[in-house]
């Protein structure tokens, strides 16, 4: 429970609304390591902690990156932060995407909105072993074009390393020249065998619900879709009981679940 002091060595605009922090152990110690998926608790002092995925390393970053989107009082706090200032951080905390099961099979990943924050971190680890991998897909979408992260990372994504790259928007304006729609249209777009494919799935709720069902109806076996849970996560190690998801902890037993070990409880209002 107690945090290890951080220093912030860059903040990154991202978007409109959103930034990365990229931060490294105050005192100098090896950064600690962890698994794409896994999150982090990050404290602003005198305000509180709020968990955040990690989403980098990646290039360009020294440090541990953590993508934020401003949207109440911690993350207004830590959007206040200058380059070297201190906070807080414990973890990292919860379960990682399944990069072992993948190896040799096809891989769709789908990204909503900062949903794509915590699906980075396996990107670069897909890519730093691309042939052990098949196709590989990523399918992101977002409410507006203003709302796109990482966009200078696209085209090397597509570029060098073959990774099919499907951009949509719900809405655009004059000067959008992509794909306009919720990004499950991208499905039908991009080629994998769905006998043999992982879907790694994170953004709302609502987003992730229809693209389990369409995934599915391609033929993707429910045990071979993962997902991202986040929401109400206090204190990361299963002891205040707010992210109690059925009878699992979010914190401690995800962030990513396998959906069919979840299915009976998503969607759920009340849960």
């Amino acid at each position: 429970m107690t945090p290890s002091l951080y220093t912030v060595k860059k903040k990154i605009a991202e978007s409109h609304d959103t930034f990365s922090l990229d931060l490294a152990p105050r005192d100098g110690s090896p950064l600690i390591t962890f698994q794409p998926g896994q999150f982090n608790m990050l404290y602003a002092f005198g305000v509180g902690e709020v968990p955040i995925s990690i989403s980098g390393p990646a290039p360009g970053t020294s440090g541990l990156i953590h993508t934020i989107r401003e949207v109440g009082n911690v993350t207004r706090a830590l959007h206040q932060l200058k380059k070297g200032a201190t906070l807080g951080l414990r973890g990292p905390f919860g379960s990682s995407w399944p990069i072992e099961e993948a190896r040799g099979k096809d891989v769709v990943i789908i990204a909503g909105g900062i949903g794509l924050a915590p699906l980075r971190p396996v990107i670069y680890k897909l890519l730093e072993q691309r042939n052990q991998f098949g196709n590989i897909a990523l399918l992101y979408g977002t409410r507006e074009p203003n709302d796109l992260l990482f966009t200078k990372e696209f085209e090397i994504w597509r570029g060098k390393y073959g990774i099919q790259v499907k951009i949509t928007v719900d809405t655009a304006d004059s000067n959008w020249r992509g794909n306009v729609g919720v990004v499950t249209t991208s499905i039908a777009r991009v080629s994998f065998e769905p006998a043999h494919t992982i879907a790694m799935i994170c953004g709302p709720e609502i987003m992730m619900r229809y693209a389990v069902l369409e995934m599915k109806r391609r033929g993707v076996s429910e045990d071979h879709i993962y997902m991202t849970m986040e929401r109400n996560m206090k204190c990361a190690i299963g002891f205040c009981g707010h992210c109690q998801f059925g009878p699992a902890f979010i914190c401690k037993d995800g962030p990513v679940f396998r959906y069919d070990k979840v299915k009976h409880f998503f969607g759920i209002r009340e849960i």
